[in-house]
């Protein structure tokens, strides 16, 4: 199946169809990706983010692309997930234009290299209140607004693989940690209501996000995944695809890593000295 034919490339149609899902950062990279996919899916999908003309760009582009039979519409909203009265304001967009709201996906988030010794009070409050306070306003506003009635309703926040550093993000590593911390927490305090809570730790993946950071980072990323590539925006959306479905609700509580092994190394692979002449590992021969 061609992804170019307005349907999910895995997910069959109309896998969730009548669901309304808010996915914040969702102009550009992994948040328009999943978008995208939910769309294909037969979600009707709000976007949201801070540049107007990036959000209507992209949904136009995604209502372009997602032309199945079943898939769903798209709109946007501008804001800052920082502010309560935003978040509050987008879910409430949402149920005007909606009647509902299904599914949450806290994509927003973002970071700068910078030794830990050199980062500014004032740059780790901008980091810790983009990803974790942002996180937490638009968790807290759509439970008590929107997803407590509803069944089934899911929140699904984005951090960040690998999770035994992030050398030059500390502060990014510190405010992820937390957001895994709080999702396991918010599964707890939401067991009896229908709601469930997950994280996705998100690897290296190919978008346009990547070009931002130095040139050697982006030289090296790719090897520093066992899997030695980095992944797609796709697969990345088709896991919240998988998480918005029926099953979703069994990773209650859980983080789910999807980084092509990254998370089992850190460095490039093969390791120095593993490697033959030729470049590949060696293989012991069994008797």
């Amino acid at each position: 199946m061609s992804p170019t034919d307005g349907q999910s490339q895995i997910f069959a149609a109309g896998l969730l169809s009548g669901r309304a899902a808010l996915v914040t950062g969702g102009g550009t990279g992994l948040g328009k990706a999943t978008a995208l996919e939910l769309a294909r899916c037969g979600a009707n999908v709000t976007i949201v983010g801070r540049r107007a003309e990036v959000l209507e760009q992209a949904a136009a582009e995604i209502a372009e692309l997602a032309t199945g039979d079943l898939a769903g519409g798209v709109d946007w909203a501008s804001g800052d997930i920082r502010e309560r009265e935003d978040a509050e304001r987008f879910v409430r967009t949402v149920l005007e234009r909606r009647g509902r709201l299904d599914l949450l996906v806290n994509n927003a988030g973002g970071q700068f290299f910078s030794p830990a010794e050199m980062i500014a009070a004032k740059g780790w409050r901008a980091v810790w209140r983009l990803n974790v306070e942002g996180m937490l306003n638009m968790s807290e506003t759509a439970f008590e607004l929107a997803l407590q009635p509803a069944e089934a309703g899911t929140v699904v926040n984005v951090t960040l693989s690998p999770h035994h550093g992030m050398p030059g993000m500390a502060h990014s590593g510190a405010a992820r940690a937390t957001v895994e911390a709080l999702t396991r927490e918010l599964a707890q305090r939401w067991r009896q209501s229908g709601v469930a809570a997950m994280a996705v730790a998100a690897g290296t993946f190919d978008t346009e996000v990547l070009s931002k950071y130095p040139a050697n980072v982006r030289a090296g990323a790719a090897r520093s995944v066992p899997l030695q590539r980095l992944g797609s925006a796709a697969e990345h959306a088709w896991l919240i695809a998988l998480l918005a479905s029926p099953l979703g609700v069994r990773f209650n509580g859980s983080t789910i890593t999807l980084d092509g092994a990254r998370d089992n190394w850190f460095g490039p692979w093969p390791p120095p000295g593993l490697a033959n002449e030729s470049g590949e590992v060696p293989v012991e021969e069994r008797r």
